[in-house]
Formats: structure tokens, sequence, C-alpha cells
């Protein structure tokens, strides 16, 4: 494999769905509650959105029905969109029962609206996931913390080069998932 493939399968690896959302997600609790007392409901957040789902990836990779966790072909992607739908409306319902801060629920809306959006396109058309949630995640940071967080988008561009570098999103792809990640965000802007 090339440098510059390794590079990209790095890159793509790294900044994977489930690792981002189990680094932004605390983050975006702490900002909720206004202390560490959101870093639970952060986790949940993560543990549902990210981690639940690339589970039942590997789940059904082990079984034979992918080939690897980018599941390349968009005709089987529906299965993951409603495992995640599912995943997340639970969580938003442990959180509401649990009376979490309004601003990780708001967080939830937007990824479970997200996921919708995907679902929507990937009936029709390959979007990228990858450059959806890395956009995303960037963005949540920013309504929640600072505005600096949108540096963040760097790591996003490396998300959307990966991506193209290793033939699974063409830019058209990239740039549609840039774009519907940072829309979910905007759920937390009005909290």
């Amino acid at each position: 494999m090339s440098p510059r493939l390794t590079a990209a399968r790095t890159v793509t690896n790294v900044f994977q769905p489930r690792n981002l959302l189990l680094v932004c997600m605390p983050g975006v609790g702490w900002a909720a509650a206004g202390d560490w007392t959101g870093l639970p409901w952060g986790l949940l957040a993560a543990l549902c959105a990210g981690l639940i789902p690339a589970g039942y990836i590997e789940w059904r990779r082990k079984r034979g029905a992918w080939g690897d966790r980018h599941v390349v072909d968009r005709t089987k992607r529906a299965p993951i969109f409603l495992v995640i739908l599912g995943s997340i409306g639970t969580g938003s319902l442990i959180m509401v029962l649990g009376g979490a801060p309004a601003g990780i629920l708001a967080a939830m809306l937007g990824l479970w609206a997200m996921t919708v959006g995907l679902l929507a396109v990937n009936t029709v058309w390959k979007i990228s996931v990858d450059a959806t949630v890395g956009s995303g995640v960037v963005a949540l940071l920013a309504a929640a913390h600072s505005p600096w967080w949108l540096l963040g988008y760097a790591m996003t561009l490396a998300v959307c080069w990966s991506r193209v570098a290793l033939k699974y999103h063409t830019v058209a792809q990239t740039v549609a998932g840039t774009g519907l990640g940072a829309a979910s965000a905007a759920a937390f802007l009005f909290v």
C-alpha cells in the first residue's frame, strides 16, 4: 500500500464515528450541565450514538454480512441506520426519565435527525457517514463551548480527504455529509 493510502487508512480509522462521538459527547454533556455531572449523560450519548452502532456493525461483519466496518455498499446500510435510530431513541428516553440537561437532549435530537437524513439520502444516493459525523461533532462542540472549536474542521477535511483517497466516496458525497453534519448541530443552538 502506498504511503498516501496508508495515511488515508490511518485517518479514516482514527477519526471514525464511534471514536469522535466517544470524545465529543462527554464534552457536550459537560457543557449542557455546566459541570462534571454532565459527563455521564455525555457517555450515555456516546454509547447510544457511537458504541452500540459500532458493535452492531462488528457483529454483522463477523457473521459475514459486510466486508468491513465501512459498509461501502449503500444498499446494505439501512439496518445500521435503524439500529442507530433505535439506540439514540432509547438513550434519549433514558435521559428524559433521568432528568438529563436540555442541552444533551438537544444534541441527541440533532444526532437522531442526522441519522434520519442519512437514511433518507442513502435510499437514493451514497453519502459519507464519516464526513457527516466528523462535521457534526465539530459543530456541536463549537455550539456547546466556543467558536474556536470550528478549527476542528481541519480534522473533518482530513476525514473527507481520506474517504475520497480510499475510493469509498466521491468529493460530492463527503461535501453533502459535511453539510448534513453541520446542520444537525443546529438543535443545540436553540437550548
